[in-house]
């Protein structure tokens, strides 16, 4: 089943995967590794994708992994997303997706709303919302925790259940909020961090093949 046109669009130009600068890809080695080895062992792969407050890129690397992962026929992999506290998937975060071509339905209102996001016809979408990392629907173990952001690296020093710990940083859109740069900075993480994890999903793809 295809991706929706527009997503489908996004990614059609995005800046071509082998122009990632080498310390880019020298982070990722790390969690290619972990998607190969699951691979090689005949176990599903879980990514659970970290950031303080679970709004910004916590959630962009979870919704453009599952995707990636989906593009590229690596499958059963299931991505999630949580923080060390729970605040709210920001909307600035759901504006970037949508601008990016997601379909995003709220489905809930208050403080932390709930968001379908649509990546591709005929799938489930994902459900979108800030948690802690250890809340329901994540998963109590098997998983790797990829940590986004060196907040959450420092102030979490023990995950219960991981199997690995991958640091994949990024600097925080957060601190473009209320600026004319507001939308370009978001946009940009977004683009980024779409680019990797195609890059990381292209990579695992390339390897089982060989």
């Amino acid at each position: 089943m295809p991706l929706t046109p527009n997503l489908a669009k996004y990614l059609s130009i995005l800046p071509p995967l082998e122009t990632l600068p080498d310390e880019r890809k020298d982070v990722l080695k790390a969690l290619i590794t972990y998607i190969i080895e699951k691979r090689q062992k005949g176990e599903p792969v879980k990514l659970t994708f970290i950031c303080t407050h679970n709004s910004r890129r916590s959630h962009l690397g979870q919704i453009w992994a599952q995707v990636a992962a989906y593009y590229y026929g690596i499958e059963p992999v299931d991505c999630f997303s949580g923080g060390t506290e729970t605040t709210a998937c920001n909307p600035r975060t759901v504006a970037a997706m949508q601008r990016a071509g997601f379909d995003i339905q709220a489905v809930s209102e208050g403080d932390n709303p709930f968001y379908l996001i649509r990546y591709a016809d005929g799938m489930h979408p994902l459900l979108a919302f800030s948690k802690v990392y250890d809340q329901k629907p994540n998963p109590e173990r098997g998983f790797a925790a990829v940590m986004t952001c060196s907040h959450a690296e420092e102030n979490c020093p023990f995950i219960p259940g991981t199997e690995r710990r991958i640091a994949v940083m990024y600097e925080d859109p957060k601190v473009s909020d209320g600026t004319p740069q507001e939308s370009a900075v978001y946009d940009e993480r977004c683009r980024q961090i779409a680019q990797e994890m195609m890059y990381v999903f292209e990579q695992v793809r390339n390897n089982t093949l060989k």
